[in-house]
């Protein structure tokens, strides 16, 4: 494939219904999109609200980590809406995690529209950590939830208490998933997990970042 283009959605969530400061885990975007730029791939940013994205501040970089991910994060300073976003411009989509995304992308009817276009397409999905918050609400065209009876790896009700922020979330996402049929399957708390089925490609963690992200290319080259 000549020049891919890829997708990347993220929350534009900057505070829980709870008070606490919450956003996108940076790592989830920055790592990622920094593998995809690598890979020759075109990148465009969008979210539920456009703009500046909120960044999760327990996923600050450190220096080392700032400087390396400069690029990333000045992309996340002007994100389009993704009322603007046309499915049919891009060969994939990605989905960063961080808490925001379980505010504002389960049932988002503009990304059920552009997921659903995608998977119609045999396009590409990945989502990392909390980033498949967002397949929640799409369907296939056979009208089975997208997630129903593949496999896929997420965020686990174990590390959501392991962060204590389950009473945070308005709900958990790994039960969530296997309710709609979702083959999930886990690792231990914060172990580089990823699993791809097909065209859909999910990560569990942060840790994961990197391997979805080479999981969702080696989609791409088939």
């Amino acid at each position: 494939m000549d020049t891919p283009r890829i997708l990347m959605i993220v929350t534009s969530t900057e505070r829980m219904p709870s008070g606490k400061a919450t956003g996108l885990w940076l790592e989830e975007f920055a790592v990622p999109y920094l593998e995809f730029r690598k890979a020759g791939a075109e990148v465009v940013a969008a979210s539920p609200k456009g703009g500046a994205t909120p960044i999760d501040p327990r996923s600050n970089p450190d220096p080392e980590q700032e400087q390396a991910w400069r690029e990333p994060a000045g992309v996340l300073r002007s994100t389009r809406r993704l009322e603007e976003i046309d499915p049919a411009d891009f060969d994939a989509v990605f989905l960063p995690g961080g808490h925001g995304t379980m505010f504002d992308l389960p049932e988002n009817a503009q990304l059920v529209r552009i997921l659903e276009q995608l998977e119609a397409s045999g396009k590409v999905i990945a989502a990392v950590c909390h980033g498949p918050a967002g397949l929640i609400g799409p369907k296939r065209p056979d009208g089975q939830a997208l997630v129903a009876g593949r496999r896929v790896a997420v965020f686990t009700d174990a590390e959501e208490h392991a962060v204590e922020l389950q009473d945070d979330v308005p709900f958990l996402l790994e039960s969530r998933l296997r309710e709609l049929g979702a083959k999930v399957e886990t690792a231990a708390n914060f172990q580089e997990h990823a699993i791809r089925d097909g065209k859909l490609v999910t990560g569990q963690n942060p840790p994961s970042s990197k391997r979805t992200a080479q999981l969702t290319l080696e989609a791409l080259g088939q």
